[in-house]
């Protein structure tokens, strides 16, 4: 080549001529004079790699296409003050190694041109390949953190997530202690209410209890009556069938001395039918009053079974 010639005959006209080399190269290749002129001078004439390097790495700058201004102290004219340092260029050695090195004989044919233009695009094919595949390593790197950080986020967000259900469920379960408490004192409320409902009305009935007998006492001579008041007197106890709106019924036994209505307080506690209903007995029909709400259930007849049906008011 002829650069490498160069070089082993002198070292000034090596410099100029790799100058000369490496600039036509790159415009034969097809680079555009302005940017192959800062190549070559930002490279500092170090080869035709060194500049197809540099025109790779900065071909997107923003300036890459202004003019280039050669500094003060460029490649071109230091090689120009080298020259001038060394010996006189008329002296005879001299102008025959100049001779030597512009003779026709020493510079490239255009297959060698050729030759030599393949080899650097080439190079230049390598070179891209190799900086596509370091960018195409650099996005997988950065797709890795991408999801790295992505899964990250996810964590902490579940654990938020978790953490909040956490205490959703912590706030369910206290919300349901409160209201099983609730309940349980509305219905210790209920059982107290019961008892003295018994204790109010207990004395009463059995005061009218021990007056009924003597005034019944006299006119129990029909044998058809004989029957059912002794009966009612000799149970403490009566068990009560309630049938509901829907077609079910409830069954519960009662003190003979409560009212009427704990009955319907047990109705409440024990179905869906609310508060806007009645009792009454089917045979001989009987629709209970708020009044009679108040009196035993012995006052009433019920002992010491009986049936009772929940209507609409």
């Amino acid at each position: 080549m002829v650069v490498i010639a160069v070089l082993y005959v002198d070292g000034r006209a090596a410099i100029r001529m790799a100058d000369y080399t490496t600039l036509e190269t790159l415009l034969e290749m097809g680079f555009d004079r302005n940017r192959a002129e800062k190549a070559v001078a930002h490279t500092g004439n170090q080869g035709i790699e060194r500049a197809m390097d540099w025109l790779m790495e900065h071909e997107n700058d923003p300036d890459i296409d202004e003019q280039y201004v050669p500094p003060a102290g460029n490649v071109l004219s230091s090689t120009e003050q080298q020259s001038s340092s060394q010996p006189d260029p008329e002296s005879a050695e001299f102008a025959e190694e100049l001779a030597e090195l512009e003779d026709p004989k020493q510079a490239m044919t255009e297959e060698e041109k050729k030759e030599q233009i393949k080899r650097l695009e080439e190079l230049m094919r390598v070179k891209q390949e190799e900086r596509r595949e370091r960018e195409r390593q650099e996005e997988v790197e950065r797709e890795k953190q991408r999801r790295k950080q992505g899964q990250e986020l996810q964590q902490v967000r579940q654990k938020l997530q978790d953490d909040e259900m956490k205490q959703l469920a912590e706030q369910r379960r206290r919300e349901k202690m409160e209201d099983r408490l609730a309940k349980q004192r509305v219905k210790e409320k209920i059982a107290r209410d019961r008892e003295e409902r018994a204790r109010k009305f207990g004395g009463g009935s059995s005061s009218t209890a021990l007056t009924s007998p003597s005034s019944e006492a006299t006119p129990q001579s029909p044998p058809e009556n004989q029957g059912p008041p002794p009966a009612k007197k000799d149970y403490d106890e009566c068990r009560i069938q309630v049938r509901l709106m829907d077609g079910s019924a409830l069954m519960a036994v009662f003190k003979a001395q409560e009212p009427l209505a704990a009955v319907r307080v047990y109705v409440q506690m024990n179905s869906s039918e609310g508060e806007d209903f009645t009792l009454l007995s089917p045979y001989p029909r009987r629709v209970y009053t708020d009044l009679d709400m108040e009196k035993p259930l012995r006052e009433l007849g019920l002992v010491p079974s009986a049936v009772l049906v929940v209507a609409k008011k």
